[in-house]
């Protein structure tokens, strides 16, 4: 999606005349930048090992958000149980061990009711209910929500300029009708500056491992 609108070219800097193609290739590389399809809130799905004697896992793509009529911003979650990994058979329950064995319990996926997970949207932390057998969850895959309702403006800001230093670039001073995608990418080390980097800085994905 383009990051400014025609009407805001203006407001963060642009000539009103500047070709939409301009800030569409300019949006695509705070889109590449940020390491996400979009800034706007979308669905993502991840799959995720929990650490040992946690119940928490960390999303990559933030703010957690509803997209409307939706009142949650997870959608679905699902959980397997798993035998213990090399090394931390020393912490595992024996007992419970056995159980999950005896009835087929590791590597089988299972539902979880998404009112029984807590999530706090700001940090992207989903916490689970602790098993009745007081098995460990292995492996944890959700469906969710996350983007901005509303473009932040240093975003805004952050694209405007982008679009001002492809136009101060000499390889890159050409026609309008050349200043395509490719060329902007092509250059993108080039375009952004110190300044655009700390704009977008709290944007950029983060992959827990």
């Amino acid at each position: 999606m383009n990051y400014l609108s025609a009407p805001e070219y203006e407001t963060y800097g642009l000539e009103a005349t500047t070709p939409a193609a301009c800030v569409a290739a300019a949006s695509a590389i705070v889109d590449a930048h940020c390491r996400r399809p979009t800034l706007a809130i979308m669905q993502y799905s991840e799959r995720l090992r929990l650490m040992v004697g946690s119940n928490t896992v960390r999303l990559s793509y933030l703010p957690l958000a509803p997209l409307a009529p939706a009142a949650s911003s997870i959608i679905s979650v699902k959980t397997r149980f798993g035998l213990p990994r090399k090394g931390e058979c020393d912490l595992a329950d024996e007992l419970a061990e056995a159980v999950a064995s005896a009835f087929a319990l590791p590597g089988t996926w299972s539902g979880i009711d998404v009112s029984n997970v807590e999530i706090t949207s700001e940090t992207g932390e989903v916490a689970f209910p602790i098993n009745a057998l007081g098995l460990p969850y292995n492996e944890v895959e959700i469906s969710y929500t996350a983007g901005f309702a509303e473009i932040p403006d240093s975003v805004k800001f952050a694209c405007a300029q982008l679009v001002r230093n492809a136009q101060s670039t000499p390889a890159l001073n050409v026609r309008a009708g050349r200043l395509d995608r490719m060329q902007m990418e092509y250059f993108s080390d080039t375009l952004l500056d110190e300044t655009i980097c700390r704009l977008l800085a709290p944007f950029i994905a983060q992959k827990v491992g």
